[in-house]
């Protein structure tokens, strides 16, 4: 089939080359032309495992292009919307300014028949809104939610949990269900659940799932703020209720606390949009998830300014990780950013390091210090802060780092090192939520 899909950022890029390495052929277009020029010549302009590999595959088998030109799109059969829907600057609702962009773009350029699937995260009756204008251009519009992880997001487009249509109440839905199978057939032969729903079902389901996400994230980290008055250690108690299968272990990991472009967004916009709606009680609670998770950026800064009797001024703070989780270079609302720079302001001096995200934090934060590789940001350091749990960092050897700096002393912002191990080699050791 031929395909396209509007914007060209972490969801489209790998949606784009994802629906070209399973055959179809696809454009992909992006108003930037600096992104479209590294696509085209195989690189991501962010990192992605596996992404240069896919991108180099289906460029080379001509199946992939990728454009400026949104009226190179005008043959497509199904146009995916990929825009980003970040939060307002005004309040805590998206911004839909990309989305409607996109549409009133592409609105000319579309053939009769075509189908539009939204993948991009709206508010509740965006989809609706938005239909009203596709139909009346003679083509059609669905919505389909994306739910990928940054780090895991070629394997989420190729072998997703599941499939999500939200398609139009009337005659012709059936149709749209049929072109959507199309697209999606080699997943499908492989058993992927599929649920056809309503748009507004189909906008729910990502919001709902970032939502109760983040709620168990910040449960788990409402006990580590328990556990660190009475002397419990919340990873054990993580264990012992994630046995309870109505519970599970997964997300149950006390530490800094989520961040990243979707999930502390994400819940604004729905708490935003529940109160639109005259409905806002119902997601009050997630008020209180977003505090939670923002007191734990604080509580490691805490950690860190105790470690040294409350005068932190001058002294030298090694910062492992920027990025808002591993194998990402995204520092959007990261903990790990947050933590340096709040750290920055109390006058430490901090030195930060990260395997992929330094070059985004500095744009962001030009006056903190970076470091290259690990062993630069350790060397004379008065304290290590473990924000974000890249693999080098879970596995660093307490002995051998003990000779690099001035001060043995850790931080576990992610309670991923084995602090036994740590304090038998002499280092002052402190989690979050632990004794």
């Amino acid at each position: 089939m031929k395909l396209s899909v509007i914007g060209c950022g972490y969801l489209g890029a790998v949606h784009a080359a994802a629906m070209a390495s399973i055959g179809h052929d696809v454009v992909g277009v992006d108003v930037d032309p600096a992104k479209i020029a590294a696509l085209s010549a195989g690189t991501p302009p962010f990192h992605e495992p596996g992404l240069p590999e896919l991108l180099e595959q289906a460029i080379a088998s001509g199946r992939l292009r990728f454009t400026t030109d949104i009226s190179e799109v005008h043959d497509a059969a199904v146009h995916f919307i990929g825009v980003g829907t970040p939060q307002r600057k005004d309040g805590g609702g998206a911004d839909l300014t990309y989305v409607d962009g996109a549409i009133d773009a592409l609105l000319p350029h579309l053939a009769p028949g075509s189908l539009v699937a939204g993948k991009s995260t709206v508010p509740v009756g965006t989809a609706a809104r938005l239909a009203t204008a596709v139909h009346a251009a003679g083509a059609r519009l669905a919505w389909n939610p994306e739910f990928l992880r940054e780090g895991f997001a070629v394997k989420d487009t190729l072998e997703p949990d599941r499939l999500v249509y939200g398609v139009a109440s009337d005659d012709d839905a059936a149709d749209d269900v049929a072109v959507l199978d199309a697209v999606y057939a080699q997943t499908l032969e492989t058993g992927t659940p599929r649920l056809v729903t309503d748009y507004a079902t189909a906008e729910l389901v990502k919001v709902a799932a970032n939502a109760f996400l983040a709620t168990k994230i910040s449960f788990i980290n409402a006990m580590a703020e328990i556990a660190e008055v009475t002397g419990a250690d919340v990873t054990t108690l993580a264990d012992a209720i994630g046995h309870d299968a109505r519970i599970g272990r997964r997300f149950l990991n006390a530490g800094v606390g989520f961040g990243g472009g979707c999930l502390p967004k994400d819940i604004r916009a729905f708490t935003a949009r529940a109160e639109e709606l005259g409905r806002g009680e119902s997601v009050a609670f997630l008020k209180n998830v977003d505090e939670i998770n923002l007191r734990r950026r604080q509580r490691v800064v805490d950690l860190v300014v105790d470690s040294f009797e409350g005068q932190v001024h001058g002294k030298r703070v090694a910062v492992l990780g920027l990025a808002f989780k591993p194998d990402s270079d995204d520092t959007r609302d990261s903990p790990a950013l947050d933590v340096a720079v709040r750290l920055h302001g109390l006058g430490a001096d901090v030195v930060c390091t990260d395997p992929q995200a330094i070059d985004n934090a500095r744009r962001q934060h030009p006056q903190l210090e970076y470091a290259a590789t690990t062993s630069e940001a350790l060397n004379d350091a008065e304290a290590v802060v473990l924000v974000t749990e890249w693999r080098e960092y879970r596995d660093l050897d307490p002995a051998a780092v003990a000779d690099l700096v001035a001060r043995k002393v850790v931080i576990d912002g992610r309670n991923c090192l084995d602090s036994d191990a740590w304090r038998a080699r002499g280092w002052q050791f402190h989690g979050l939520g632990r004794p």
